[in-house]
């Protein structure tokens, strides 16, 4: 399908063909009629991205500060490199618009294929003929309403929200400040609740607009001087601030013409300086409206479809959406007469070039429209056609599952300086990011469907990269399917997972399976356990994780996707302590401070006893500063100490001796040697990487300390592994 995509960093505003977004619980695919061109948000993020890196920087200095202060921490090559990974991703524009269903859940059976809808948020309601929506964020479409008009319901949400934050009445005199597109909404929704509207602008073409529609409008000067005239002696009841500025003087402005104690909303972008004496004189109520209601940026509420009581939240960002579409099926609303472009899909970046002053023409409502009729929602795109091909016995040909951050800025970097694979396939929920990815690294085919990947006759190798709570399910399908198979961290979420994983390795002949537990692999790391390997004494290990605060709504807290920071990221420094000493973990127990209705049990303290007496300590903290290093490691035994700090410096200390290490410009914590280390086994060249054994041990070691730090008493593992 054709998509609009914006890349931050090159500034292109693009349209590619992309993976139909596979369908999922919860949600519905809709085929696209015409979507609405903001140009506001969208505006501003398409500007944003054509500004230079230095342009970039000057207009978001608060980003260049945490960039400075990376570096320090991590060297000036991986902030680099890391940055620029990160303006280097697509982003989807793209927020209201309309369409018909074409399949939906099973879960949302209030919408069928066949069913006329709106659609609505970011990420969703996307510029694209196909689009997966939640089912909170749609609502059904009357037949007596086109496409164009409904397109516009996402705006018309956010309108509606700000209005009923101003609890406007019948009879009252609301001023709607700013007639862009927002502003006309406004008003035509104000005028249907039966109020009377004044229209402001400091556009002269704007105000005729509004007339046209048949509002009272002006200048804001003049309705400044004469608002006293048109409300009576009283001022306006309410104000609704429409305008994009970032002056202040707009939000002052509705306090000069506000009456006592009046309702002054802003739905816009504006300076928000206010002068302290305009307001307390009226004790005027003022408020920023959130988008388009209660619902909005809550995760359960649009992505797992938690919808709140009716009781208790009237209007929530669904209900506006309907209530909106159900005054245009009414005739209250004309949102032909908004209407002033219209561009198909493949002339999209023409529709960004006009709302960006690129084109000096005016404009007011710009669409996008699709083709009529049925189009077929391919899930596979090829894009190197002569690349297809059954993989050979002694070739090793790639598919990748997930395409997320680490994927592009650590993983496939990796894969590509290492070479001696051929790039087969990526493989993401979205197809989005895999379509970027693939492209980006040179694939054969990108894909929506993990399937397509697991089944490949093209494919012989798998890397596993989605978020944790998939890790074993495809792990073990492409073991199934006689894949080699490189598993990013965590091995698995549940203690069932790993034990069939354990049974799959047992076969004889199986595929070759590596965890990304890179650290094991960094220069420094054996560095270190080479210094101690004469050792005869039992060690002392303490792991210090200065982790960094993650709110509580992040999936990684989420016990059934991330499995909590402990399974999701204490995995990696758990399975450290074991390769450090070599040894069995016998028990193991946790701590954590209170959370105090801040954190999510992500300050803990976790040990583990191993059977030759030694002891490992891993403090996981998220209260800490990020302008302080993550990753600080101390090793004891036999009169000798290893400190290992964020692997960029190492020193090696024994009773003759300080041996010291740096590294300057990067950290280096063995992603590549762990990729390279596979493929030597995947070739029969070598053992596997981690041996089997250690790899299933520290992983139930990692389980255990979950269950220990849930029980608040030590878990023997032994007893652990043989639990059901």
């Amino acid at each position: 399908m054709k998509q609009v995509l914006q890349n931050m960093k090159s500034g292109v505003t693009e349209v590619v063909d992309v993976p139909v977004p596979p369908l999922r619980k919860g949600a519905v695919l809709v085929r696209t009629a015409a979507s609405l061109v903001s140009a506001g948000t969208e505006r501003n993020l398409v500007s944003f991205a054509e500004k230079s890196l230095v342009g970039k920087a000057q207009s978001r200095p608060d980003l260049v500060k945490q960039v400075l202060e990376k570096a320090k921490r991590e060297g000036l090559l991986t902030t680099y490199e890391s940055a620029m990974n990160r303006l280097d991703q697509p982003m989807s524009l793209g927020y209201s618009s309309s369409g018909i269903v074409v399949e939906s859940a099973p879960d949302v059976p209030d919408f069928k294929p066949g069913d006329r809808v709106v659609c609505a948020g970011g990420g969703h309601a996307v510029h694209a003929e196909y689009a997966l929506v939640p089912r909170n964020l749609i609502a059904h479409l009357p037949e007596n309403v086109d496409f164009e008009s409904a397109a516009f319901a996402t705006m018309g949400a956010i309108a509606l929200n700000g209005i009923r934050l101003a609890n406007p009445q019948i009879g009252e005199k609301v001023a709607v400040v700013g007639l862009g597109l927002l502003g006309l909404i406004t008003a035509q929704l104000v005028r249907a609740a039966g109020c009377e509207v004044i229209g402001m602008d400091i556009s002269r073409p704007r105000v005729q607009t509004a007339r046209k529609l048949g509002f009272t409008a002006d200048s804001n000067r003049k309705i400044a001087a004469d608002y006293l005239a048109l409300t009576r002696g009283r001022g306006f009841d309410a104000i609704l601030i429409c305008a994009d500025t970032p002056s202040d003087e707009t939000v002052n402005l509705a306090a000069q013409i506000a009456r006592d104690r009046a309702h002054v909303v802003s739905l816009g972008v504006v300076g928000l300086n206010i002068q302290r004496k305009l307001y307390y004189e009226k004790e005027l109520f003022f408020q920023v409206a959130r988008s388009s209601g209660p619902g909005r940026y809550d995760l359960d509420y649009e992505e797992e479809g938690c919808d709140y009581p009716i009781g208790y939240v009237r209007w929530t960002e669904g209900r506006n959406l309907q209530a909106f579409v159900d005054l245009l099926a009414a005739g209250s609303l004309d949102m032909q007469a908004l209407i002033t472009h219209r561009f198909p899909i493949e002339q999209a970046p023409l529709a960004y070039e006009l709302i960006t002053g690129k084109r000096s023409e005016p404009y007011l409502g710009v669409l996008l429209t699709y083709p009529r009729g049925a189009q077929k929602a391919v899930r596979k795109i090829i894009l190197n056609p002569a690349m297809e091909h059954k993989a050979g016995d002694s070739e090793l040909s790639l598919g990748v599952i997930g395409a997320g951050n680490y994927a592009n800025a650590v993983f496939l970097p990796a894969v590509k300086k290492t070479g001696g694979v051929r790039l087969a396939g990526v493989a993401s929920s979205g197809g989005l990011s895999a379509q970027h990815s693939a492209r980006k690294f040179g694939f054969s085919f990108a894909t929506s469907a993990a399937a397509d990947i697991l089944s490949s006759k093209e494919v012989n190798v798998v890397a596993v990269l989605t978020r944790h709570q998939s890790h074993a399910s495809l792990a073990l399908a492409a073991l199934q399917n006689g894949k080699h198979v490189y598993c990013e961290k965590p091995l698995a979420l549940q203690k069932t997972e790993l034990d069939h994983i354990a049974k799959a390795l047992e076969k004889k002949g199986h595929p070759c399976l590596s965890v990304g537990f890179n650290r094991r692999f960094a220069p420094m790391s054996r560095a270190l356990k080479s210094f101690f390997q004469d050792s005869t004494e039992p060690f002392y290990i303490h792991y210090r994780v200065n982790a960094g605060f993650i709110p509580a709504s992040h999936w990684l807290h989420d016990p059934d996707q991330g499995g909590g920071r402990l399974v999701g990221e204490g995995c990696h420094f758990i399975d450290y302590l074991c390769f450090l000493t070599g040894q069995t973990p016998l028990e193991v127990s946790a701590l954590a401070l209170p959370d105090r209705n801040k954190y999510s049990r992500d300050n803990f303290l976790v040990t583990v006893k191993f059977a030759d007496g030694s002891l490992g300590s891993l403090a996981y903290l998220s209260n800490g500063s990020k302008r302080y290093g993550k990753e600080y490691i101390e090793v004891f035994s036999a009169g000798k100490i290893g400190i290992l700090d964020d692997f960029r410096s190492l020193q090696l200390i024994d009773e003759n001796h300080t041996t010291t290490e740096r590294s300057a410009l990067r950290q280096d914590k063995g992603h590549q040697a762990a990729w390279q280390a596979f493929l030597s086994a995947v070739r029969g060249q070598a053992a596997e990487p981690i041996p089997y054994r250690e790899l299933l041990l520290s992983s139930y070691t990692t389980l255990a300390c979950r269950q220990a730090l849930l029980a608040g008493q030590p878990v023997n593992l032994e007893s652990f592994m043989q639990s059901a």
